[in-house]
């Protein structure tokens, strides 16, 4: 079409061949039509599958609104309340403290050993399965039995087989609103069909916030508000799985205190000091300002303020449905993991790659869900 040609022209991309063979195990139509959105004040345009691909690989970020149309322009801004200062610390240091790095090295381990977690893959809906598996087995082997009764996990259900998982510990206060955890489950590779482990994009996500929930059970943490634990499908198609749940939210009008998202936690390029990224762009700045004074109260090193760029994780449907949403990485986004999008990100690749450094981001994942969504005693 002549829309996806001119943003060819714009996005200064190459034409790519039309017909390429999809491999077994995959389904998806490179030819097929997704509506995409390369930034707020730009028209959408319709592309292929395949030009999406093209786009991806040539570093370009957008959102496929392809299901969401009616949300393509400027997001709903959100009248920004002050999230204060952290006060719960006689409770946070102690469930800070049984937090460690040998549930996500394994965890890790079996996550990435899945060919490739694209969303529209078998091994994706494999690995998703797995991962809600892990995440009951964890629920049964660590909560108490009177917090049983209050966790309740759901798989949300989307059209290319890998689905998002919702897990929520109901709060005491049903009025209060949600404060929500989030990584992206799914990998990719520059070309889908390609082995992607995605050790550090987003695996270490995925298992640094399963294990800010294990601690958290196992404290017997019983909060205030809900507090939620997202596991998105198909961020690296466009923020997919994440807008479809931030839309259905919205469309419920639920009430969502504060959302933050974990993509990449692993990663200490040599040569550079250990540090906390916070995204500064397309997230809410009162929130990002109290994510900042978390780090500064909880974790042994310290904040950078960076910048991602448009539709760059999943915090960016948040912003989009007008929620307050947050967003903290391995590093300044200078210094993050170059291996992405590749075979090469694995675990093994280099002692770059840290549990350790991880764990910090468990922390502040259990901080944020104790002095967000309070708890009740």
């Amino acid at each position: 079409s002549s829309a996806a040609s001119d943003v060819y022209k714009r996005q200064g991309l190459g034409k790519p061949e039309s017909r390429f063979q999809v491999p077994n195990g995959f389904n998806i139509d490179l030819e097929s039509m997704r509506l995409v959105q390369f930034n707020d004040g730009e028209e959408p345009v319709w592309i292929s599958e395949l030009d999406k691909i093209t786009a991806k690989a040539a570093g370009k970020r957008f959102f496929d609104i392809t299901d969401h149309p009616e949300s393509a322009f400027a997001p709903a801004r959100v009248l920004s309340q002050s999230f204060g200062s952290p006060n719960a610390t006689k409770l946070v240091k102690p469930a800070l403290k049984t937090l460690n790095s040998d549930g996500p090295k394994k965890n890790l381990e079996k996550f990435t050993s899945f060919r490739t977690r694209y969303y529209r893959s078998d091994t994706g809906r494999q690995s998703q399965q797995w991962l809600l598996k892990k995440i009951a087995e964890t629920t049964e082997e660590f909560a108490p039995s009177s917090l049983k009764s209050l966790i309740s996990v759901v798989e949300f259900a989307h059209s290319w087989g890998q689905n998002s998982i919702i897990l929520k510990i109901k709060g005491s206060d049903s009025s209060a609103g949600s404060v929500i955890i989030s990584a992206h489950q799914d990998s990719t590779n520059m070309w889908p069909f390609l082995p992607a482990p995605g050790a550090d994009d987003d695996g270490s996500g995925t298992v640094t916030i399963l294990e800010a929930y294990r601690g958290l059970i196992a404290a017997n943490f019983t909060p205030v508000h809900d507090v939620e634990f997202h596991w998105y499908s198909a961020e690296e198609g466009g923020l997919l799985g994440s807008q479809a749940v931030a839309k259905s939210y919205k469309e419920s009008s639920a009430n969502v205190e504060a959302q933050i998202q974990f993509d990449m936690t692993a990663w200490v390029q040599r040569g550079t000091k250990e540090e906390v990224g916070i995204i500064t762009d397309f997230v809410d700045p009162e929130l990002t300002k109290y994510v900042t004074k978390l780090v500064e109260t909880y974790l042994e090193i310290p904040p950078v303020h960076t910048k991602c760029s448009y539709a760059c994780s999943d915090h960016a449907s948040w912003t989009k449905y007008g929620y307050p949403s947050a967003f903290s990485i391995e590093s300044s986004f200078e210094n993050d993991n170059k291996n992405i999008h590749s075979t090469q990100d694995r675990i093994d690749i280099s002692d770059e790659f840290s549990f350790e450094h991880a764990l910090h981001f468990s922390k502040l994942a259990a901080a944020f869900a104790i002095e967000l969504g309070g708890w009740a005693q």
